[in-house]
């Protein structure tokens, strides 16, 4: 099928229907009112309380967004809001836990929802973002940390808190976070973002962290894309567009498609790359080409490489492989990895739109 023939937003529903046939249920399968989703299919018996990933269901509450976007329904709407109040139900009445990355993903999920989130979008942000403010000290330069009683400061943590705060006005703050990434986590020589730094007993930097994920380069772009915006500075755009470069050239496959990191946590790893290049694209004219590539190259080849299985297909831990048959101890049973997917396919039928 040519390129120009493709529907993604018909692409991007059938993976929606697929994760939510398979995943979405009530809470311990039983609690009237509730939707959260299982971490696996096809699920283990029993059904356990544990392990709980309060971060993937930020995500799947960003792809249910994505979808609202795409094709408004009443009934998505009311999943949303179950969903929403859900997290907060099974985090044990609570909207934040000790992790200040998890936060972040769900403080920028609820900014996008609004009113769909029925009533807890306040609430739920003014305990983020003072948590968010909490987590910043001026050890190793400034940054906050990965969790409390913690010595690691990370990219995962201050690039979603960056983009959070920019967007809710406290730009100042977004742009002293986000300066302390470029100077303490991209690496001069590939332009990449590094995972994060370990805190000495002396207050500074005793060891980096050189690893490179997708998901770091994801939300420093989404920070930049953000404060280019919204501060004007010609340093947020310069940053933006040496890191797509950085990605094109020494991260994505030759041909463009963005690579896999496993199942667990890393599942979600390219899509929320995918989500922030497409940010780029949209907002950012001089990106549009070189952003847009990358994420309909990957779209193509996740697409291309899915398994059709009972309820729908399933996208591959690795947009550049076939994807696994899910079962036990193979990523592509994991929630997500299928996220990943959907979310990748929305991205797409974004682009697709704007276009």
């Amino acid at each position: 099928m040519a390129a120009a023939d493709i529907d993604w937003s018909a692409r991007a529903g059938i993976a929606e229907h697929a994760v939510l046939r398979r995943h979405l249920r009530r809470i311990g399968g039983v609690v009237p009112g509730t939707r959260i989703a299982r971490v696996r299919w096809p699920r283990r018996v029993p059904v356990l309380p544990y392990p709980w990933h309060y971060w993937w269901q930020a995500h799947l509450l960003d792809c249910l967004v994505d979808a609202q976007r795409r094709d408004p329904s009443d009934r998505r709407a009311k999943i949303i809001g179950a969903a929403v109040r859900s997290m907060r139900l099974r985090n044990l009445g609570s909207w934040t836990n000790r992790y200040y990355d998890d936060v972040a993903w769900l403080g920028l999920t609820l900014q996008r929802a609004g009113g769909l989130a029925r009533g807890s979008h306040g609430p739920a942000l003014a305990a983020i973002t003072e948590q968010l403010h909490d987590g910043w000290t001026e050890e190793a330069g400034g940054g906050i940390w990965w969790r409390r009683g913690d010595v690691v400061k990370n990219a995962p943590a201050n690039g979603p808190a960056a983009i959070l705060l920019a967007r809710d006005g406290q730009v100042e703050f977004a742009a002293a976070v986000t300066d302390w990434i470029t100077d303490t986590l991209v690496d001069p020589d590939t332009g990449l973002v590094r995972d994060g730094i370990r805190v000495g007993p002396d207050g500074g930097v005793a060891e980096v962290d050189k690893r490179i994920f997708t998901y770091c380069q994801g939300v420093y772009l989404g920070a930049c894309v953000e404060l280019a915006t919204r501060d004007g500075h010609v340093r947020w755009g310069d940053q933006a567009v040496a890191l797509v470069d950085a990605v094109t050239q020494r991260l994505a496959r030759a041909d463009g498609v963005l690579p896999g990191c496993g199942g667990g946590d890393g599942g979600l790893f390219a899509g929320i790359l995918a989500r922030y290049l497409t940010e780029a694209a949209l907002r950012r004219p001089e990106l549009t080409d070189a952003a847009s590539r990358l994420v309909i190259a990957s779209a193509e080849a996740a697409w291309s490489g899915r398994a059709e299985v009972r309820g729908g297909p399933v996208f591959s831990a690795d947009w550049g492989r076939p994807a696994a048959e899910p079962r036990k101890g193979t990523p592509e049973a994991d929630l997500s990895v299928q996220l990943s997917g959907w979310m990748l396919l929305e991205a797409a039928a974004t682009l697709q739109r704007a276009r």
